[in-house]
């Protein structure tokens, strides 16, 4: 089974959660893990994109959109629905409403939560889904 971590912002500033997804995923490609971002939207995962190339400057993550991009060997990986299967053992880094489909296949499940009333709730829903399920969520308050 998984680990599960729900990391917590401290506010709600505009695309907060987005750049601290964005230094999760840097993180976990540096590690040598592949990582799929899961998103909520198509817009969400267009934003992703485009902040990949420049939340900070310097970063490179080679990363494509899922699956539009027909390179789905690219370590990192952006989509909004099932992930590839050959992520299996990876990150993934939750940017939707509902647990990741399939969260079962990943070393690590990544929540990244900031203020926002909405985005608590789901979030807590998520938590207690895990939780019913057995698993030990871990909060790390930024």
């Amino acid at each position: 089974m998984p680990r599960i971590d729900f990391y917590v912002l401290p506010d709600q500033t505009p695309n907060g959660r987005l750049l601290l997804a964005c230094k999760l995923s840097e993180k976990a490609y540096h590690s040598g893990y592949r990582v799929y971002l899961h998103t909520s939207s198509a817009e969400q995962a267009r934003t992703v994109d485009d902040l990949l190339w420049t939340f900070r400057q310097g970063s490179f993550i080679p990363h494509a959109l899922y699956p539009a991009s027909a390179d789905d060997r690219s370590p990192v990986l952006i989509g909004l629905a099932e992930c590839p299967p050959e992520l299996v053992n990876g990150v993934v880094v939750n940017l939707g409403q509902a647990p990741p489909p399939d969260f079962e296949r990943f070393e690590r499940v990544i929540e990244v939560v900031d203020q926002e009333p909405e985005t608590l709730a789901f979030s807590r829903d998520r938590f207690r889904f895990y939780r019913e399920r057995g698993l030990k969520p871990t909060s790390h308050k930024l």
